[in-house]
């Protein structure tokens, strides 16, 4: 099974898609629905991509690192939305 070419991109993409199933803000690949957030499971998302960050360090071109940094960057001001909203009662699935 040719699955074409795997890149730094793909999977840093990846990741994030993943983590933004778990903040609520896309539908899962496999059900097309949305779900109701799950901060624990998109921290674990956002660490992956931290371990990932800090494992490569050094071994990056710049395009590579800026992809990590600003995903990591989205993904961690959207977590502290999410939180925030969450404390408040303010969740919504649409």
């Amino acid at each position: 099974m040719d699955l074409g070419d795997v890149s730094f991109d793909m999977l840093v993409e990846s990741l994030a898609a993943s983590a933004l199933v778990h903040l609520g803000d896309q539908a899962d690949r496999a059900t097309g629905a949305k779900v109701p957030p799950n901060p624990d499971a998109a921290v674990q998302m956002i660490q992956l991509l931290t371990l990932l960050e800090e494992k490569t360090q050094g071994n990056l071109d710049e395009r590579e690192v800026q992809l990590l940094t600003m995903t990591l960057r989205v993904l961690r001001t959207r977590l502290l939305e999410v939180r925030k909203n969450s404390a408040s009662g303010q969740i919504s699935v649409t």
